[in-house]
């Protein structure tokens, strides 16, 4: 029951300070499956949204699956994603209440399952990113010296 990760929102975890994490399941067609095996997904703008007491994944791209025929899936179509009532609420009742945004941070394969890990995060401000990337740089260049 190993997970294999497809493809991950490093966009996200720049732009904003994630606070609380969830697993969601997701709602595919075949051939959104069979692409995402071939690693052929982008999670650069997409976010997730609420209707009606249910959570979305919206603007998530899933190329189209080449070899599939006629009967395929459109690129940035709603997708559902499955979490319990009490979670949805949680969320929706943070991203209200407290103006946090939902986003995805990783799609990966758990036991033969499409998970989706989303975040709640608060979004950075400039002088935020800019310490983020020096501490990066200071990381990246300790690193280097240890190494020697």
């Amino acid at each position: 029951m190993g997970i294999k990760i497809i493809a991950e929102n490093k966009k996200a975890r720049f732009d904003y300070e994630i606070l609380e994490k969830f697993e969601a399941g997701l709602v595919l067609t075949g051939s959104e499956v069979k692409s995402l095996r071939d690693g052929a997904v982008n999670l650069k703008d997409s976010y997730v949204s609420f209707r009606n007491s249910e959570a979305f994944l919206q603007n998530a791209h899933i190329s189209v699956y080449t070899a599939s025929s006629y009967n395929n899936h459109h690129t940035e179509r709603l997708r559902k994603l499955l979490l319990h009532k009490e979670e949805i609420n949680k969320i929706m009742g943070r991203v209200q209440e407290k103006s946090l945004t939902c986003v995805p941070l990783k799609l990966y394969f758990k036991g033969g399952r499409v998970k989706v890990e989303i975040g709640l995060g608060r979004g950075k401000k400039t002088h935020d990113k800019r310490q983020s990337i020096k501490k990066k740089e200071s990381d990246r260049e300790l690193a280097r010296v240890l190494k020697k």
